[in-house]
C-alpha cells in the first residue's frame, strides 16, 4: 500500500506541473487552448511514452500499465480524474445561466438527438462497409461503433466554453444542453446494444420490456433531478446559508454534487451528469458566485488531472493496420456531429455561424467514448484494433475541437434576428457617468457596500475586464461593470427600480459627503485668516 500511495503521490506531482508549464506553452506561445495543452501533456507522460521507462526509486515505470485491465492507468490514478471531471462539470453547470438554459433546452434537445441519430447511422453504415466479418448494421460491432461515434466530452466543451467567457451564450447553453443529452442517450443507447449482444452470445430472445426499462430508468433519473433540482435550489442555498462560511457552504455544495453523481451512476448515468445537475440548480442561487470564487483553487488543481489521464489512454502502436479506416471513421464522427447538430440548430434561431460553432462544441470526444470502448472490449464486440480505432477518434477530435470551436466565436452573432431582438427585450441596461475613474471606483466600492448590507452575495469575475460584479440575492441577479468614469448596470426589467433607487441613494450620500468636505475647506480658511492675523505669516 506504501508503495502505491508513494508512486501516485509522484504521479500526480508529475502530472500537474507538466500540465501547468505545457499548458501555458500552448496558451501563451502557440495561441491554443490550455485544454489542448493538458492532453498532449497526457500523451506525453503516459505510459505509452516516456511514462514506460523504468524509474530507480521505483523499481519499475512511473506509469505502468496494469495488468488485465482495458484502462491502461492504475485505479488509484483514474478516481482522481472522476473526481476532477465532477468538479469541471460541477462548475460547468454553476456558470451556466438557467434562464437562458432553459430558453433554449428545447434546441438543446433537436440539436442532441440530431447529433445522436447522424453519427450513430453514419459510425454503424462505415463499420458495415469498411470491416470484413461485419454483415448488417444490426451486427454487435457495428452496433457499437455506432454508439461510439454518439458521444461527445462535455468536460472538453465546458472547459473551452469557460475559457472564452461563452458558458452562457445561447450558443454555449445550447451546446452543454445538447452534450449533456447526448451523453444520457449514448448511455442509453449503450445499455440496448449490451442487451442485443448479450442476447446474441446466449443464442436467445431479445428482451425488450428490460431493455425499456434500462431507458426509461436513465431518462426518468434524468429528468426527475433536474426539474425537481430546480425547484429546491432556494431552499437548498437557504439551508446552506447556516453554516455561515464561505469555505463551509462551497464545500457542502460540492459533497452534494458528489452525492449526485454517484446516484447518476447507480441510475445508469455517468457521474458528470448528476455532477452537472447540481451546478445548474444552484447556478441561480445567490451564493453560486461564492461558491465558483472558493471552488477555483480545486478546480485549478484537479481539472488538468482529468485530461492529462484522457491524452495517457492513447496508443499509437494499437492503430496499426486500422490508420485508413481510423481515419475514415474519424472523418464520419465528425460530420456526424457537424451536420447532425448544425441542421437541428439551424431550424431552431440559429444562423450559419450559430449552427456551425454549435457543430464545433459537440466534436470532442473523452470519457463517455472511453466507457462504451471499455464495454465493447470487455464483452468482445470490438476488438484491440477496433478500440484504438476509438482513442484515434478520442484523439483527432479533441485536438481539432478546441482551435475550431475558438476560431468559431470570433465572428458576430449567432441567433437569427427575431431571437436576438427577443434576447435583447429579456435585460435592460443603464449607466452613469461620474467623469472621473477614481469616483467611478469609489461609487462602485460603496454600492458594492450597501447591497451587501441588504444581504445581497457580491462577486467579482476576476478574468473579466473591464472589472465585473455580479450582485445576488434569491432570484435577484445585477451585473455592474466598472469602464472608466462610468458604472454600467444590467439587470431584468423587474428589478431595474430597485437597482436605480439603491444607485440614487449612494448618488445623494456622495453628495452630502461632499458638501461635507466643502464645509470643512470654508472652515479651514477661516481658520487660517484668524491665525494670519493673530501672528502674521508663518514662514518656514
Amino acid at each position: 500500500m506504501t508503495h502505491q500511495m508513494t508512486r501516485l503521490v509522484l504521479q500526480l506531482a508529475v502530472i500537474v506541473i507538466a500540465a501547468k508549464i505545457i499548458g501555458q506553452i500552448f496558451e501563451r506561445y502557440l495561441k491554443q487552448p490550455r485544454v489542448l495543452g493538458e492532453l498532449a501533456t497526457g500523451i506525453l507522460i503516459g505510459p505509452y511514452m516516456l511514462g514506460q521507462f523504468s524509474i530507480s526509486i521505483l523499481n519499475g515505470p512511473l506509469f505502468p500499465i496494469p495488468p488485465g485491465s482495458t484502462l491502461p492507468v492504475s485505479p488509484e490514478l483514474y478516481g482522481f480524474a472522476v473526481i476532477a471531471s465532477i468538479i469541471l462539470l460541477f462548475l460547468a453547470g454553476l456558470e451556466t445561466d438557467l434562464s437562458t438554459f432553459l430558453r433554449f433546452a428545447v434546441t438543446g434537445t433537436a440539436v442532441g438527438f440530431g447529433g445522436v441519430i447522424v453519427s450513430f447511422l453514419i459510425g454503424a453504415a462505415l463499420t458495415w462497409i469498411f470491416i470484413p466479418g461485419v454483415s448488417s448494421l444490426v451486427h454487435p460491432t457495428a452496433l457499437f461503433m455506432g454508439t461510439l461515434a454518439t458521444a461527445t466530452s462535455v468536460g472538453i466543451t465546458a472547459r473551452i466554453l469557460s475559457e472564452k467567457k461563452k458558458m452562457s451564450s445561447p450558443e454555449g447553453v445550447t451546446i452543454l444542453a445538447g452534450a449533456v443529452l447526448d451523453d444520457v442517450v449514448g448511455i442509453v443507447v449503450l445499455a440496448v446494444v449490451v442487451g442485443i449482444v448479450k442476447v446474441e452470445k446466449a443464442g436467445g430472445s431479445l428482451e425488450w420490456g428490460r431493455i425499456g426499462l434500462i431507458a426509461g430508468k436513465a431518462f426518468g433519473f434524468w429528468l426527475l433531478c433536474t426539474v425537481v433540482g430546480i425547484l429546491v435550489a432556494p431552499k437548498i442555498s437557504k439551508s446552506l446559508k447556516w453554516f455561515k462560511k464561505a469555505d463551509a457552504i462551497a464545500g457542502m455544495s460540492l459533497g452534494l454534487a458528489l452525492v449526485l453523481a454517484g446516484l447518476s451512476e447507480t441510475a445508469g448515468l455517468a457521474m458528470i451528469i448528476g455532477a452537472y445537475i447540481t451546478g445548474l440548480s444552484l447556478s441561480r442561487t445567490d451564493i453560486a458566485s461564492l461558491i465558483e470564487e472558493k471552488m477555483t483553487g480545486i478546480y485549478d488543481f484537479f481539472v488538468p488531472i482529468f485530461f492529462c489521464v484522457m491524452g495517457m489512454m492513447v496508443n499509437f502502436s494499437a492503430m496499426k493496420g486500422m490508420l485508413v479506416f481510423g481515419l475514415i471513421y474519424t472523418l464520419g464522427a465528425i460530420a456526424g456531429k457537424i451536420f447532425g447538430c448544425g441542421i437541428p440548430a439551424l431550424f431552431m434561431g440559429f444562423n450559419l455561424r450559430g449552427a456551425y460553432r454549435i457543430g464545433a462544441g459537440m466534436l470532442p470526444r473523452g470519457e463517455v467514448t472511453l466507457i462504451v470502448a471499455g464495454v465493447g472490449l470487455s464483452t468482445g464486440a470490438i476488438g484491440q484494433d477496433l478500440f484504438g480505432v476509438a482513442i484515434m477518434t478520442l484523439l483527432i477530435a479533441s485536438v481539432v475541437a478546441p482551435p475550431v470551436l475558438v476560431s468559431s466565436f470570433s465572428g458576430g452573432d449567432g441567433l437569427k434576428s427575431t431571437l436576438r431582438n427577443a434576447k435583447k427585450d429579456e435585460q435592460i441596461s443603464f449607466d452613469i457617468d461620474l467623469k472621473n475613474e477614481t469616483m467611478a471606483e469609489f461609487m462602485a466600492s460603496r454600492i458594492q457596500t450597501a447591497f451587501v448590507n441588504e444581504e445581497f452575495y457580491v462577486h467579482r469575475l476576476h478574468s473579466h475586464w473591464p472589472p465585473l460584479y455580479r450582485i445576488r440575492k434569491e432570484d435577484i441577479l445585477i451585473n455592474m461593470v466598472v469602464n472608466g468614469t462610468r458604472l454600467e448596470f444590467q439587470t431584468s426589467p423587474g428589478n431595474s427600480q430597485l437597482v436605480k433607487l439603491m444607485v440614487f441613494e449612494e448618488i445623494l450620500s456622495m453628495k452630502d459627503l461632499l458638501d461635507s468636505f466643502e464645509d470643512l475647506k470654508t472652515s479651514e480658511n477661516m481658520g487660517t485668516e484668524l491665525l494670519s492675523g493673530l501672528f502674521g505669516s508663518i514662514r518656514p
